[in-house]
């Protein structure tokens, strides 16, 4: 179907919920062997069509660059051959993952003689609506199908083609398995109407994963009618603290903002104990401005380096997603945690130090779904975790959190045997 602003969306998207209804009643009961069968062959798509995809993703660059994207978000949204080939090597992971539908949780008999056990079921139809990365349409088509769920993809309006290219792989894959092709459907308008759409099907969604900016997420968060995961922004931290060991701590600083900034797990605010400040912060400092980021800091920042941008009070807990970084002295650990709780958004935290007692007070004090130490925040993601992929990182605390993969997309049920067992 043809990307067309005249379609009737309510009715399109109406008959997508209904094919994905029915595609997951069947993948609820598919054979592991089959979903395994259909990942390996979507990944051998994905590398055979590669000029396709990236032909596609011409096509959105050229796309995001007249509406005017930053070089961030447009590193976001390009496609090589290395990313394809991630994306490829992802779904295999996923494939060789252990299948959880139908996984024993617990077990256990009671004084009744009936026996119970909790199992992993599938959550139904998972609606994902995302901005830029390409990259999640793999990523999430993949996981949904490992837990046998059916999806629906809205992927941005400018990775229209790009998204469109990586389905036609993953529908290659669920052919050559012989499952449902309606198992992985994507939204075929880039017209805003149709989100709008999603986040009311309760009768044929069971629950969106909105990824993607503040504007999009806060939109489904206070929209859907459908329940949500979701994390509001990726305002991840860094704290230094006196006793880090100074060349460790550097190299994890400049990776955590400096790898890819345009992404959720990128350092957005460098905290630094004071005494780390005194002896090591004018160096940090200069590390991160030699490297082009740009520096906004408190007063005691300030006086490191000539080239650091006065912070403004807004410069405490923004998601930048580009070569900015917020800086600030505080007074120790407690400092940092306080900081950390006015102003995180609950993502993923890190903190440098070789004391194990102050690691343990950070880890004990500090809420976000990931915290790292010693090691850089851009592996906040599914991949780096084991997962194979991820379809986004939950900052919330009901039902997944961190990183969702093929086991967080699954509810459970409970299968309870007797044997002519009745109730006094």
């Amino acid at each position: 179907m043809l990307d067309d602003k005249s379609m009737d969306v309510k009715a399109v998207m109406a008959e997508i919920g209904a094919k994905a209804k029915a595609a997951a009643a069947q993948l609820a009961f598919a054979a592991p062997e089959a979903k395994a069968k259909a990942l390996e062959a979507a990944a051998d798509a994905l590398e055979a069509r590669a000029q396709e995809i990236k032909d596609a993703n011409a096509q959105d660059m050229e796309f995001g660059r007249e509406k005017g994207l930053s070089a961030a978000m447009l590193d976001r949204l390009e496609l090589n051959d290395d990313r394809i080939k991630a994306m490829a090597d992802g779904l295999r992971a996923i494939a060789g993952q252990e299948d959880p539908v139908g996984a024993v949780m617990e077990a256990w008999e009671r004084p009744s003689g009936l026996k119970i056990r909790r199992v992993r079921t599938p959550l139904g139809v998972i609606g994902v609506i995302y901005e830029s990365r390409p990259n999640v349409t793999a990523d999430a088509g993949g996981l949904c199908l490992k837990s046998g769920n059916a999806a629906i993809l809205r992927g941005g309006s400018e990775s229209f083609h790009s998204t469109r290219a990586i389905h036609a792989c993953l529908v290659d894959g669920l052919r050559a398995a012989d499952l449902p092709e309606d198992a992985i459907q994507v939204v075929p308008t880039r017209d805003r109407a149709a989100v709008g759409e999603m986040l009311t099907m309760t009768g044929t969604i069971d629950v969106i994963v909105p990824r993607g900016g503040k504007g999009l997420v806060g939109r489904v968060q206070a929209d859907a009618r459908v329940p949500v995961f979701a994390h509001l922004e990726g305002i991840c931290h860094v704290y230094a603290d006196r006793d880090a060991d100074f060349p460790k701590a550097l190299k994890v600083i400049l990776n955590a903002k400096t790898r890819r900034t345009g992404i959720c797990g990128a350092a957005e605010c460098l905290l630094m104990d004071g005494p780390y400040a005194e002896a090591h912060g004018a160096e940090t400092i200069g590390a991160l401005l030699d490297a082009g980021v740009e520096v906004r800091g408190d007063a005691a920042v300030q006086a490191m380096d000539a080239r650091v941008v006065p912070a403004q009070p807004d410069d405490w807990g923004r998601e930048y997603l580009d070569s900015i970084i917020a800086a600030k002295v505080v007074d120790g650990v407690d400092g940092a945690i306080e900081h950390i709780r006015a102003h995180s958004s609950s993502h993923t935290e890190a903190i440098l130090t070789e004391n194990d007692a102050t690691a343990d007070r950070f880890f004990a004090r500090v809420d976000s779904a990931i915290l790292m130490r010693n090691a850089s925040t851009q592996f906040a993601d599914g991949a780096e975790f084991g997962m194979g992929a991820e379809i986004g990182i939950a900052t919330g605390k009901m039902h997944a959190r961190g990183p969702v993969g093929a086991v967080q997309l699954t509810s459970f049920k409970y299968l309870v045997e007797g044997d002519g067992t009745t109730r006094a």
